[in-house]
């Protein structure tokens, strides 16, 4: 697609034409004018993000859907005014690195790190109310649209929280990429982090690779690359994503990009429609086709063939590689009756994708004690599926999707530090969906990075693996 082709494209979409289609999982303001002030303002604000990094990463993932790299996306399940601080995005950012360096390792491929991160405020709800002791009242949205506490008051969607959301999403924005080129995203340091993670006896079935990687860092060390010598040492790629579900928001943040004159989402790097919000003829897809960022859709049970067919032809019309990463998310033991179906499809329409695989929202349960948790062993064994699958098939599995805290949460169970059903009630913190810990994140990593090896080296010599 030419330039000149985009931009006829984009003179043929409005970034307030999400308006005349159908909405669904979007609040209902009470207060018009308040509403259209706060949009007027985020109108006037920079956007968070540049469009130039937005083409990186566009760039990047093409060379993921090839086969050439390998995409790392996690993060928190709902960004939280009340939990925001420089420690909770350190911390997080951290083990990304570590989990990085790990699948590095493993995939011996580039990793593309995406966080979710900096504007993963807004959740999609599978009931518009929710009833505790007998009183009901409008379901958590998020954040960035109404208030945790189980209160009428706290429950009325405020269009000042996006303002909020926005200073926040900057905050966090400035802080991650000082990080990623200050020196703390050093190689040395993050394989040193690795080392101490290993160090205990529960870990200890992780050391061999460790070993191997902290090998590899002395060898480099030893042949004069170092961080002084070798720049990417020494800093990151890293990106920003969040389900683009809160339209208002994404609307006043989308710009026109002065180098190429085309749209783009100003709120995060990369953006993806959930699997509630996926229609063909809705809102957020309308909105999504018309920006120039990558996207992410969410594939769920219920996703046909023909309406992949649809969202395919409409996201990313002219097949470019880059543009489209399908998340697949069923559930582990339901991977085999639904991800073979879509992947044929894919391949029958020839489209470049990414495929990457969530094994968090298709294994929520509740525990014995009550909480809402995930097991690490069902979203190991959906990895395991996605990617037995992928090789079944001849496909690549470009990446995982994690939903993951830096913090020592209790609000998964298993792990090598195994959390139990009666641990969840210690550090459950979490407002929406439960998330993988640092020590679960990692180990997962690990696993992961063992899927990657053992499918790197049974490959067949001369054997072609199809792309998408």
């Amino acid at each position: 697609m030419t330039q000149e082709t985009r931009k006829t494209a984009a003179r043929n979409w409005d970034k307030a034409g999400w308006r005349a289609y159908p909405r669904v999982q979007m609040p209902d303001y009470t207060d018009a004018a308040a509403l259209q002030m706060v949009e007027a303002q985020l109108r006037r604000y920079p956007p968070l993000v540049f469009a130039g990094e937005a083409r990186r990463l566009r760039e990047q993932l093409a060379e993921v859907a090839a086969g050439r790299a390998f995409l790392l996306q996690g993060g928190d399940c709902a960004e939280s005014f009340a939990e925001f601080s420089a420690d909770n995005i350190r911390d997080t950012f951290k083990v990304l690195l570590q989990m990085a360096v790990v699948l590095t390792w493993g995939a011996q491929l580039p990793v593309v790190k995406v966080g979710r991160m900096a504007g993963q405020f807004a959740k999609p709800r599978s009931a518009p109310t929710e009833t505790a002791n007998g009183v009901e009242l409008p379901s958590y949205r998020g954040d960035i649209v109404n208030g945790f506490d189980f209160t009428p008051e706290a429950r009325i969607p405020d269009p000042q929280r996006m303002l909020a959301a926005y200073t926040q999403a900057a905050a966090s924005l400035n802080l991650l990429r000082a990080f990623s080129t200050g020196g703390y995203a050093d190689m040395h340091r993050v394989q040193s982090w690795i080392a101490d993670f290993v160090g205990g006896p529960e870990a200890a079935k992780y050391r061999d690779i460790a070993d191997r990687i902290r090998d590899a860092m002395a060898f480099m060390q030893a042949a004069g690359v170092n961080s002084d010598t070798a720049h990417q040492l020494s800093k990151v790629d890293f990106y920003t994503s969040h389900e683009g579900l809160l339209l208002e928001y994404e609307e006043a943040l989308a710009r026109i990009d002065t180098t190429t004159g085309l749209p783009v989402a100003g709120s995060g790097h990369m953006i993806w429609i959930g699997d509630r919000t996926r229609q063909p003829d809705g809102a957020h897809v309308e909105f999504c086709r018309g920006v120039q960022n990558p996207i992410g859709l969410k594939c769920g049970p219920t996703t046909t063939p023909d309406d992949l067919k649809v969202l395919m032809e409409k996201l990313n019309p002219d097949n470019e590689a880059g543009r489209l990463t399908l998340i697949a998310r069923f559930g582990a033991g339901k991977v085999g009756d639904h991800l073979p179906r879509l992947i044929r499809t894919v391949q029958e329409e020839g489209a470049n994708v990414v495929w990457s695989c969530d094994p968090m929202h298709g294994n929520v349960i509740k525990s014995s004690s009550g909480y809402k948790t995930r097991a690490f062993d069902s979203i190991l064994r959906e990895v395991r599926e996605f990617f037995g699958i992928h090789k079944a098939e001849g496909t690549i599995p470009g990446g995982v999707h994690f939903e993951m805290t830096g913090k020592d949460v209790t609000e998964c169970t298993g792990g090598v530090r195994a959390v139990t059903d009666e641990d969840l009630s210690d550090r459950y913190h979490t407002a929406c969906d439960p998330r993988l810990n640092a020590s679960q994140s990692l180990e997962l990593a690990f696993l992961v990075a063992e899927e990657l090896r053992n499918r790197r080296e049974t490959a067949a010599p001369g054997k072609d693996v199809k792309a998408g």
